[in-house]
Formats: C-alpha cells, sequence, structure tokens
C-alpha cells in the first residue's frame, strides 16, 4: 500500500457469505451507496463503474477487480473525478474489504494511496458510513 491509509471495521450480524452477497449484488448496493448503480462481473481484471449522485453532484466512479474471493475478500482500484485529481494511476486508490468469521463477520476496509492524513481522516469518515450500511443490508438479508 501507498501513501496514507484510511481503515475502518466493523462486525455484523450476518455470515461472510451474506456479506459477500451484500458487496456484490447491484440491487443492495444502491442501499449503502447513496443509490449508486455499479456495473461490473466481479472477476479479476474486469472493469468496475459507479454512477450516482453524491451531496448534489452526478458522478461516475471507475476501477478495476484485483482479487474476488467469495465469502472472504474483495479488493478493487477506485477513482473519482470528484477528486479533482487527473486521472492517472497515480490518482488510483485501492479498497480492500476482508471478511472473517464463520455465523458472524468482521469486515476490514482499508484504502491506500491518500495523499496525507487529512486526506486519509475524511476518507475514514466517508467509509464509517459505508460500512454501517453494509452491516445494516445484510443484517436485513
Amino acid at each position: 500500500m501507498t501513501g496514507f491509509t484510511a481503515m475502518v471495521e466493523i462486525d455484523i450480524d450476518a455470515s461472510p457469505q451474506q456479506v459477500w452477497a451484500t458487496l456484490t449484488d447491484p440491487e443492495r448496493i444502491r442501499d449503502f451507496m447513496f443509490g449508486a448503480e455499479v456495473r461490473t462481473d466481479w472477476k479479476v481484471g474486469s472493469p468496475i463503474v459507479w454512477q450516482g449522485e453524491y451531496q448534489n453532484r452526478a458522478y461516475t466512479d471507475k476501477g478495476e477487480i484485483l482479487a474476488a474471493e467469495p465469502g472472504r475478500l474483495l479488493k478493487l482500484t477506485h477513482y473519482s473525478p470528484l477528486s479533482g485529481r487527473p486521472d492517472t494511476p497515480a490518482n488510483y486508490h485501492t479498497l480492500t474489504y476482508e471478511l472473517t468469521g464463520d455465523d458472524t463477520t468482521h469486515l476490514t476496509l482499508t484504502q491506500d494511496n491518500n495523499a496525507d492524513e487529512q486526506e486519509a481522516a475524511h476518507s475514514r469518515s466517508v467509509w464509517e458510513t459505508h460500512v454501517l450500511g453494509i452491516k445494516e443490508a445484510a443484517e436485513r438479508g
């Protein structure tokens, strides 16, 4: 990992398989990603695109699936034009979702390549809301 890292963790009263389904089902993703539409086939090397609106601004974010191990690990790159930075590899973050547990899940989400501690702190606050949404969606089933 490069740059400053943002990390958040949460315990979820659902199995890793249920959490995985929440992370990868486009309809469930809408529940915790502010209504975003997600397009990908979840295969390593495939593109991923998120489209939606955040704080009254339309966006189209993109990335690539780096690892997909159902019930265990999802790793992908992420670039958002809302960052104001050019679309170059140096401006992509890597998001890593790690799922551990059996009947319940401990979810750890890390985001690398933040420019400084302030950016990492902002990312942490965004991801705290994100993982809480994942928890709520997974526990609803």
